[in-house]
C-alpha cells in the first residue's frame, strides 16, 4: 500500500503546485500596447509579454516617437496581491536600444551629430490588473531611463501604460 500511496502523493503535489503557480499568473501571453511617457518624448508601439511560471515573465516592445524607435526586453517578477482578484506588483529591468535620426536632443546628450544610437538599462517597479472576466490586462509603472552610453543619463521621470489582451 505504501508504494502506490506515496507515489500518488507525490504526483498529486507536484500537479496542484503547478496549477497554483499558473494560477497565479492569471494568463500566460498577451499582446498589447504599451505608452512611454514622462519627462522626455513619448513612445507608443506594440509589446507582448510572456510568463516562464506563475512569477518570472519577459515583456519585449518596439516604441516609436518622433524621429525615435526604441526596442528593448524586460525581465519581471510578478506577485499576486493578497486579498485582491487580478491586481498584481512587479519589479523587473532590461536593456533599451534607441534609434535617433534626427529630431532634437535625447535624454542629456547635447552634443548632438543627428543620428546616433543609445544603449539604456530601465528598471521597472508597477502593477498589473487583469481583468478576471475578461482577456484584458493593464499595468502602469515607474520605468526610469538610464542612459549608458552617449554621455550617460539618468532620467528617473518617465512611466509606462500597457494595454494588452491576454491569451491562456
Amino acid at each position: 500500500m505504501k508504494k502506490v500511496f506515496l507515489p500518488l502523493l507525490v504526483a498529486s503535489i507536484v500537479v496542484l503546485g503547478i496549477q497554483d503557480t499558473y494560477a497565479q499568473s492569471r494568463y500566460r501571453t498577451a499582446l498589447g500596447l504599451g505608452v512611454d511617457l514622462g519627462d522626455g518624448p513619448t513612445l507608443v508601439g506594440p509589446q507582448i509579454k510572456h510568463f516562464f511560471d506563475g512569477t518570472n515573465a519577459g515583456n519585449a516592445q518596439v516604441l516609436f516617437g518622433d524621429d525615435v524607435t526604441v526596442l528593448g526586453v524586460d525581465y519581471s517578477y510578478n506577485k499576486p496581491i493578497g486579498g485582491t482578484n487580478g491586481l498584481s506588483w512587479y519589479v523587473g529591468v532590461g536593456p533599451q536600444l534607441a534609434f535617433i535620426d534626427g529630431g532634437g536632443p535625447w535624454f542629456g546628450d547635447d552634443d548632438w551629430d543627428g543620428n546616433e544610437t543609445f544603449f539604456a538599462l530601465r528598471p521597472a517597479a508597477g502593477l498589473e490588473f487583469k481583468i478576471p472576466s475578461a482577456p484584458f490586462a493593464f499595468h502602469f509603472d515607474w520605468k526610469p531611463w538610464w542612459n549608458l552610453s552617449n554621455n550617460s543619463f539618468f532620467e528617473p521621470a518617465r512611466f509606462t501604460l500597457g494595454f494588452k489582451f491576454t491569451f491562456n
